[in-house]
């Protein structure tokens, strides 16, 4: 799913050609069959397992390939946003100030979003647990991998990327109001017992990752899992009528496009919702 980003999973790693494999990759991933692709998400994994909390994020170099892979994304991007984003969220990335020249560096993407919003960026290796997603969340941190997707397949990642990151969640968490929403996420999350936890990852999953809102009477991308992804876009899946406890039930598939998502009446009504429901969730939580 968009939603945990990821360290390796406790316990023994596999050795694979004499050495640790940090980062663990299905059968079915374009880049399995790539040991250039295998090492170099390990080299960048190492990086970010050796950051500390609080210090500077360590800048990657990447390489020309990566940088030809995100121009590749980007401008595929630029040409599907104007007509399928909102405007908050239209105008939030163009105050982050991506371009198709340098791919993003989180210490830099830290910085705008600590300016604005309190927010702040760290590393991390891959995919991480819901409960800790949440946690960082509840800390003002945004959990972000920086590797690339592979780049035989620029437009499709099976996994959340450095693109999900800094085009998705960096716009979003500008935003204020979107940041302290997050925040209460990782408040709500803190303590809950699974089965609160999984209504949390649902209505996460439909709202922040894959909200869609009317806007001056068009149906618009607010969601990070929409905004960093020109095939999500361009698709136009079932819309299902507004209701948090509906999405606190629904089920997703993280694995392929979505065929189904719900809409809101507003931004400002998704945002208003989302905010007493979790306000909530929190209430039955503690009292519980």
């Amino acid at each position: 799913m968009h939603l945990p980003k990821a360290t390796p999973p406790p316990g023994p790693s596999p050795v694979r050609e004499g050495r640790l494999d940090l980062v663990q990759l299905d059968a079915d991933h374009p880049g399995f069959r790539d040991p250039l692709y295998r090492a170099r998400r390990e080299e960048i994994a190492r990086l970010a397992l050796a950051y500390e909390s609080g210090t500077s994020v360590p800048l990657v170099e990447y390489t020309r390939e990566e940088r030809e892979t995100w121009a590749a994304i980007w401008h595929a991007l630029r040409a599907a946003h104007p007509a399928h984003l909102c405007r908050r969220v239209r105008e939030a990335l163009e105050r982050l100030g991506l371009n198709g020249e340098s791919v993003p560096q989180l210490e830099h993407l830290s910085a705008r979003l600590e300016a604005e919003s309190g927010m702040r960026v760290e590393p991390v290796a891959g995919l991480v647990s819901a409960r800790a997603f949440f946690e960082a969340l509840r800390r003002g941190v945004l959990f972000s991998t920086q590797y690339l997707r592979h780049p035989s397949q620029p437009l499709y990642t099976p996994e959340p990327d450095l693109v999900h990151e800094a085009v998705g969640h960096a716009a979003s968490l500008l935003d204020p109001q979107v940041a302290a929403l997050n925040r209460a996420f990782g408040e709500v999350a803190h303590g809950a017992d699974e089965a609160r936890m999984l209504r949390l990852e649902r209505i996460y999953w439909w709202t922040m990752e894959f909200g869609l809102v009317r806007e001056g009477g068009e149906v618009l991308a607010f969601g990070a899992g929409l905004i960093s992804s020109a095939g999500e876009l361009a698709r136009c899946p079932a819309h299902l009528p507004w209701d948090l406890e509906s999405m606190a039930g629904r089920e997703y598939d993280p694995t392929g496009y979505q065929e189904a998502l719900f809409v809101a009446p507003s931004l400002e009504r998704l945002l208003g919702d989302l905010g007493s429901w979790l306000v909530r969730e929190g209430e039955l939580s503690r009292a519980s």
